[in-house]
């Protein structure tokens, strides 16, 4: 397995992390595949924790091609992408309500999030059986946008907007630059490239404002449209083509 200095792998890296960036196999696989015997590095067993460097020859016998899917979600409030508490429906009930019944072993019964959107948010969210598309879409270091319509309790001035744009301290982190885009009097969209827990409602309220509705819209070139909260739409042709490509996918 040749490496390039275009692979963006900051080395030494843990094998199962190494074969997930390569687009072999997702971590939780890759462990497998090392597990199996089927991972070697410089012609030797690797070994579960094993570190790749820069000029290691890896090879890896691949499971057989899977099913890969792809859908885009529209996320209704009050639905969790995390492990519900009591009480609250998660995206893993939608699937199923979805799919009626998701048979053991089909690929339907592996879809995750990729990302998260909390409980009071709403908007695009993609789900995937692709392990290989968590890392390379969600690492800041990649620089992917992510675009979402927000609404506040009162109305915008200078300083937010310049502040939300060149970056700001939140708990000891500065954001990144944004762009944002004024709709309203109170409501903009923002375009980030990252996206640390809860941060725009964070970046909002260091500066005096509280978020009233938070909505995505855009991952990359998957756009949310006119697709109504709760449906699905699946992903292909050549909006997942695009989306693949940019990821190096």
């Amino acid at each position: 397995m040749a490496n390039s200095e275009s692979d963006r792998i900051d080395y030494p890296v843990r094998i199962n992390r190494f074969l997930a960036l390569k687009g072999i196999a997702a971590r939780r696989e890759a462990d497998e595949l090392i597990r199996a015997g089927k991972v070697k590095i410089n012609g030797r067993r690797a070994r579960l924790g094993d570190q790749v460097h820069a000029g290691d020859d890896v090879t890896a016998v691949a499971r057989p091609a899977k099913e890969l899917i792809y859908i885009a979600y529209n996320k209704p409030k009050e639905i969790v992408t995390h492990t519900p508490q009591k009480g609250e429906r998660s995206i893993a009930d939608e699937i199923q309500s979805k799919f009626k019944v998701v048979r053991p072993g089909s690929p339907q019964e592996k879809l995750f999030p990729l990302g998260r959107l909390d409980k009071n948010s709403e908007g695009l969210i993609i789900l995937t059986n692709d392990g290989r598309i968590t890392d390379r879409l969600l690492n800041p270091e990649y620089g992917h946008e992510k675009e979402y319509l927000v609404k506040v309790n009162k109305s915008l001035n200078g300083d937010f907007v310049r502040r939300i744009q060149k970056g700001l301290f939140i708990e000891g982190y500065k954001t990144k630059p944004a762009i944002l885009i004024k709709e309203g009097e109170r409501t903009f969209r923002l375009i980030l490239t990252e996206g640390k827990k809860h941060q725009i409602r964070r970046m909002c309220t260091a500066l005096g404002y509280e978020v009233v509705s938070l909505k995505r819209m855009r991952i990359m070139n998957i756009k949310l449209g006119y697709l109504p909260a709760g449906k699905f739409r699946k992903l292909e042709g050549k909006e997942l083509d695009t989306f693949l490509k940019n990821l190096g996918i």
